[in-house]
C-alpha cells in the first residue's frame, strides 16, 4: 500500500492511501474459504459450495471489509509513526471519487487532516503569577455556625404564625360554594400543609397574618398560585390537570402551627457535627470549622489560579492558526443534530477551548504530571463528598462515599470529567512550585470581587 502525506500550510493535511490487489488479496482468499466451510448453501453439503458461488454472494462485502482495515491500520501507523498531531478523526476528503471495490483495483482513498498548529510553552521563576490566600474569617465561621445550627435544628409547637419565622400551619381544607358554606361533597383535605410565606399574591397572604391555633381563614388557592397548577394540586392532594379548571374558596382551619427553631450553639450540637467529645467548647468548635473551610478556600484559590495561568500562558502562546473547515466538518460530522447556525455560534469558543486543551497538554508534559488510580478514586471520592454536602449529608462514612465514587468511575460521562480534573488538580499543584507566586491575603468578599473583574 502506498501512503502519502501533504501538509502546505502545517495545518491542513491530505493523506492518500493507495491500496493494491495484493495487500488485500491473500486475506480475502482466506476468509473466502473460511465462508465456504460455513456457508449454508441450498443444494449443497457445507464446504462443498463452489468457490465461484461463495465469491458472487460474500465476495465483494469481504473485500470492503479488507480494505477497511487496511485503511484504518494504515492511517493509524502512519499518523504514529510520522507523530502527526491529528486533531479529531480523519474525514473523507472533499473531491473523494467513490471507489468500485467490484471492479480490479488499485483503489485511491483521500483524507483530510487537522492538524495541530505547532507552539511552545515554558514557565519558569521568572514568571509570576497572582495567588490569592483566602482567609477563613469570623464573619465566614458564624456563617458556617448558624448553617449547621440550622441544619441540625426542630420544628415546635407555637400558638400565633409569624410569617418571618417561615411557621409551617396545619389544617382541614374544605371547599366552599358560592354562599362561602361548606360545598356539600365537596374537595376535603385532612392535615394540609401551608407555608403562607411563599403565596405569590400578596392579597392572598395577607389573610394569614397573625393567625391562631383554631382560627379558620377563607382563601382561593387558584388565587394563591396563579401561574403554579402544581402547588395547589400539591395542596389539595390531586393531580395537576384535575385544579386546572377550579376556581373556589376553601376554608383553612389552623389545627397545628410548627416553628423550626435552630439547635442551640451547646455541647450537643458539638457532638452531633464533630462526633462525640471531638470538641469540648465554643472556641474547639469554630477552630475546628476554619480547619475544614480551609481546604475548600485552597481549593477556589487553585482555581482561579490555573484561570489566571491560562489567561497569561494563552497570551504568550499568541493567536494559533487551525484548520477550521476541517474542523467545523468534525464538530458537525460528531454532532449530527447540530445546525450550522448553532456550530457557527459556538465555533469561536471551541477554538478557544481546543487552544487550551493543546497548551494545558503541554503543561502537563513540562510539568512532568502523572496521575494514578489512586489519584483518579480520590478525585471521584471528593466529588462525591461534595454532593452529598449540599444536602447536608457530611458525615458519611467513607465506605460509603468509596462505593458511590466506584459507581460514578463506571460511568463515562463521569469518568472522562473526573480524570480531567484529576489532572488539573495534579497540574496545578505542580505549576505552583513552577512560576513564582505572587500571594495575596484576602477576604472571601475580596476574592469573589476579583472573580467578577
Amino acid at each position: 500500500m502506498k501512503i502519502s502525506f501533504e501538509n502546505p500550510d502545517k495545518v491542513n493535511g491530505k493523506l492518500t492511501l493507495i491500496v493494491e490487489e495484493e495487500d488485500y488479496k491473500e486475506n480475502v482468499e482466506k476468509k473466502l474459504k473460511e465462508y465456504r466451510q460455513k456457508a449454508n448453501v441450498p443444494g449443497f453439503r457445507p464446504g462443498h459450495a463452489p468457490m465461484g458461488l461463495i465469491k458472487r454472494q460474500f465476495g465483494t462485502a469481504i473485500k470492503l471489509d479488507e480494505v477497511n482495515k487496511l485503511l484504518s491500520n494504515g492511517i493509524n501507523n502512519y499518523i504514529k509513526e510520522n507523530q502527526i498531531a491529528m486533531l479529531g478523526d480523519p474525514l473523507p476528503a472533499s473531491g473523494q471519487e467513490p471507489q468500485d471495490l467490484e471492479a480490479a483495483g488499485p483503489y485511491e482513498f483521500s483524507f483530510d487532516i487537522a492538524v495541530a498548529p505547532e507552539f511552545s510553552v515554558s514557565l519558569t521563576k521568572a514568571d509570576k503569577l497572582p495567588y490569592y490566600d483566602i482567609e477563613v474569617s469570623d464573619d465566614i465561621v458564624d456563617q458556617q455556625i448558624s448553617m449547621l445550627a440550622s441544619q441540625n435544628g426542630h420544628y415546635e409547637k407555637v400558638e400565633e404564625y409569624d410569617e418571618e419565622k417561615r411557621d409551617l400551619l396545619i389544617g382541614d381544607l374544605r371547599q366552599l360554594d358560592a354562599e362561602g358554606n361548606t360545598l356539600e361533597g365537596g374537595i376535603t383535605v385532612a392535615g394540609a400543609q401551608l407555608m403562607p410565606k411563599y403565596i405569590k399574591v400578596e392579597e392572598q397572604k395577607a389573610l394569614f397574618d397573625k393567625v391562631r391555633l383554631g382560627d379558620i381563614i377563607t382563601f382561593n388557592p387558584k388565587k394563591a398560585y396563579p401561574d403554579s397548577d402544581a402547588e395547589v394540586a400539591g395542596l389539595l392532594k390531586m393531580k395537576k390537570e384535575e385544579v386546572a379548571e377550579l376556581d373556589s374558596d376553601f376554608s383553612f382551619q389552623v389545627t397545628e402551627i410548627s416553628r423550626y427553631e435552630s439547635a442551640p450553639v451547646d455541647q450537643a450540637l458539638f457532638d452531633k457535627v464533630f462526633g462525640e467529645g471531638a470538641v469540648a467548647s465554643e472556641q474547639e468548635f469554630r477552630e475546628k470549622i476554619a480547619a475544614g473551610l480551609k481546604p475548600q478556600f485552597v481549593s477556589e484559590a487553585d482555581f482561579k489560579f490555573l484561570q489566571d495561568v491560562r489567561k497569561y500562558v494563552e497570551d504568550k502562546v499568541g493567536e494559533l492558526t487551525f484548520p477550521e473547515e476541517i474542523l467545523k466538518r468534525i464538530m458537525k460530522n460528531n454532532n449530527k443534530d447540530m445546525d450550522d447556525k448553532f456550530l457557527e455560534e459556538h465555533f469561536a469558543d471551541s477554538l478557544r477551548d481546543l487552544k487550551w486543551h493543546l497548551i494545558k497538554n503541554q503543561l502537563v508534559g513540562l510539568a512532568d504530571v502523572h496521575v494514578d488510580d489512586a489519584a483518579v478514586k480520590a478525585t471521584a471520592v471528593a466529588m462525591a463528598r461534595a454532593q452529598f454536602a449540599q444536602y447536608g449529608m457530611d458525615n458519611l462514612p467513607d465506605e460509603y462515599l468509596e462505593n458511590y465514587a466506584e459507581d460514578l468511575l463506571k460511568k463515562k460521562e463521569y469518568f472522562d470529567r473526573i480524570v480531567d480534573s484529576t489532572v488539573e488538580r495534579a497540574l496545578t499543584v505542580a505549576l505552583k512550585n513552577i512560576v513564582t507566586l505572587d500571594v495575596k491575603k484576602v477576604t472571601m468578599e475580596e476574592f469573589q470581587q476579583i472573580g467578577k473583574e
